[in-house]
C-alpha cells in the first residue's frame, strides 16, 4: 500500500504542478465515439500503480475484462503520473492512452474543464448507469465538475481515527472521542511528558502530521469552501472554528514548538517506524491502509478504529469523514472511445472487478453493490472505513477549474497561523478568499 498512501500525501503538490499546464491541455470534447467496440481492437490504459501486488491486481481485472470482451485487447502501462498523462494528451500522438487514471481527485476540475478527459455523461446515459445510485455520494462528487462526469471512482480512501486500545485502557478511557472537545480531553489523558519531550503523545495536531491536513479536518466541521461561485472560507464560521480548535489542542499538549520538535523524531510514514506503530502517539488520523501497515510492522498493542471526531455543535453527524480515491477516465482525443468505455464501465461498475481489486490492494470499494458483496474480505476495522465511505454526511473537497490551488492557499495560511507567524485569523481567512478568487478568475 505504499503507493496508495503516498498518493494521498502528495495529492496537493501534484495538483499544483498539473495546474501549470492546464491551459495547454485542451481537447474538443465533442465525445464523438465512432469506433465499433464489437470489432477487434487494442486500447492503451495508463495508470499510476507500480507496486508488484498492485500491478498484478490491475492485470487480473484486465484479464477478466478480456475474457468477457475477447475482441478488445488492453495494453496497460503502470507508474504513470498526471504530468505524463497531460503531456501525452497535449501532444496527441499515436501512442497516447485511451484510458487514463489518476490518484489526484483535486485535479478533476481541471481534467473536465480543459476537456482533456472526455465527458462520460453520454456513455453513462447509454448504459443506463445512474452515478448517484451506483457510487457513494462523496465519490460521485469528486468525479465530476459542474455536472460533467469526466471520470468515475476506481476504489476510494476514507479517513478516520486510529487509536491504541492498550493505551486507552491504561488511561481509563473506555471509548474513542466523538467530538473535538472530547478529543482534547482524551489526548491530554493519553499524553505522558518526558523532560522537554514526550514518552507518549495523545495525538499530534500540527498540520504537517502526515495525512492530517486542513482540508481533511474541515470535513469534520461540515465546512463549505464556496458560496455562489466565490470563496467563502472567511464567511463560513467552520474554518475559523477548526483553526481555533486546532490551536487550543496544540496549546493543551505543550505548544507548537514543543510538538514540532517531537515530530522531528518520527520515522517514515510508510515504514515500520511510523510513530503510531512505535507507540510515540496513541491516536492518529489516517486512511484505511494504515491497519495493514501497522500489522505488518508487528505492533505490540491492539488497534482500534473509529470515525474521526466532529465539531462540538455537530455531534449528531458523528460517523462522517473525508473521502478521496483513484479516478479513471477517457482521453478526449482517443479514436476508440466506445472500446475505452467498455473497460471503464467494467473496472468501475462490475461488482466482481471492484471487489477483487479492493481485496487485493485494501482500498475501500467504490460502489454500493461491492460494499454489500459477501466476497469482500473485511476486518472489523476495515468495516469502519466502509461505513464512513457510505455515510451520507461524508464529504470531499470541491472541484475547481485550477485543481487544488485553493486548498494550498488555505494550507499555507494554516501553517503560518499555527506557528504564530500570522495571528489575525479573520484577516488571514479573508486574504485566503481574495487570493483564491483571483487565482480562479485567472484560470478561467
Amino acid at each position: 500500500m505504499r503507493t496508495t498512501s503516498h498518493r494521498a500525501a502528495a495529492a496537493l503538490a501534484a495538483a499544483a504542478a498539473i495546474s501549470l499546464i492546464a491551459s495547454a491541455c485542451t481537447g474538443s470534447n465533442d465525445s464523438g465515439a465512432n469506433d465499433d467496440a464489437s470489432k477487434e481492437t487494442t486500447i492503451t490504459f495508463w495508470h499510476g500503480w507500480s507496486e508488484k501486488n498492485e500491478v498484478k491486481a490491475i492485470q487480473d481485472n484486465i484479464d477478466r475484462f478480456e475474457k468477457a470482451h475477447p475482441n478488445i485487447h488492453v495494453k496497460a502501462v503502470g507508474g504513470i503520473t498526471d504530468e505524463k498523462i497531460d503531456q501525452a494528451l497535449r501532444a496527441r500522438g499515436p501512442k497516447s492512452p485511451d484510458v487514463v487514471s489518476s490518484f489526484t481527485t483535486d485535479n478533476v476540475g481541471k481534467f473536465c474543464s480543459s476537456k482533456a478527459w472526455a465527458s462520460l455523461n453520454p456513455f453513462l446515459e447509454k448504459s443506463k448507469i445512474d452515478p448517484a445510485k451506483t457510487f457513494p455520494a462523496a465519490m460521485n462528487e469528486y468525479t465530476q465538475f459542474e455536472g460533467n462526469h469526466c471520470s468515475l471512482p476506481l476504489l476510494g480512501d476514507s479517513f478516520g481515527l486510529y487509536y491504541n486500545k492498550d493505551a486507552f485502557e491504561a488511561a481509563g478511557i473506555t471509548a474513542p472521542p466523538k467530538t473535538m472537545s472530547e478529543l482534547r480531553e482524551v489526548a491530554k489523558k493519553l499524553t505522558k511528558t518526558k523532560g522537554d519531550s514526550y514518552e507518549q503523545l495523545g495525538i499530534l495536531p500540527n498540520w504537517h502530521n502526515f495525512q492530517w491536513t486542513t482540508t481533511r479536518a474541515a470535513a469534520q466541521y461540515g465546512a463549505t469552501y464556496f458560496d455562489g461561485g466565490k470563496a467563502a472560507m472567511s464567511t463560513n464560521p467552520a474554518f475559523a472554528q477548526m483553526l481555533t480548535d486546532q490551536q487550543k489542542l496544540m496549546n493543551d499538549l505543550g505548544g507548537f514548538q514543543k510538538l514540532e520538535k517531537f515530530r522531528s523524531t518520527f520515522g517514515d510514514e510508510f515504514g515500520a517506524e511510523h510513530p503510531f506503530h512505535t507507540g510515540q502517539v496513541a491516536m492518529q488520523f489516517d486512511g484505511e491502509w494504515r491497519e495493514g501497515m501497522a500489522t505488518a510492522a508487528g505492533v505490540d498493542f491492539e488497534i482500534g478504529v473509529a470515525p474521526f471526531p466532529v465539531a462540538d455543535d455537530q455531534a449528531d453527524s458523528y460517523g462522517k469523514g473525508y473521502l478521496s480515491g483513484t479516478i479513471i477516465g477517457m482521453a478526449n482525443n482517443s479514436p476508440k472511445k466506445n472500446a475505452a468505455w467498455e473497460l471503464i464501465k467494467f473496472m468501475t461498475t462490475d461488482t466482481e472487478a471492484v471487489v477483487s481489486f479492493s481485496n487485493a490492494i485494501h482500498n475501500v470499494p467504490s460502489t454500493f453493490e461491492a460494499m454489500k458483496s459477501p466476497a469482500l474480505e473485511i476486518t472489523p476495522n476495515f468495516q469502519v472505513f466502509m461505513d464512513i465511505a457510505a455515510d451520507a454526511g461524508s464529504t470531499t473537497t470541491p472541484a475547481a477549474v485550477n485543481g487544488g490551488a485553493y486548498q494550498l492557499t488555505l494550507q499555507d495560511f494554516s501553517y503560518d497561523f499555527e506557528s504564530g507567524k500570522k495571528t489575525d485569523l479573520a484577516g488571514g481567512l479573508k486574504a485566503v478568499d481574495e487570493q483564491v478568487d483571483k487565482d480562479i478568475e485567472q484560470a478561467r
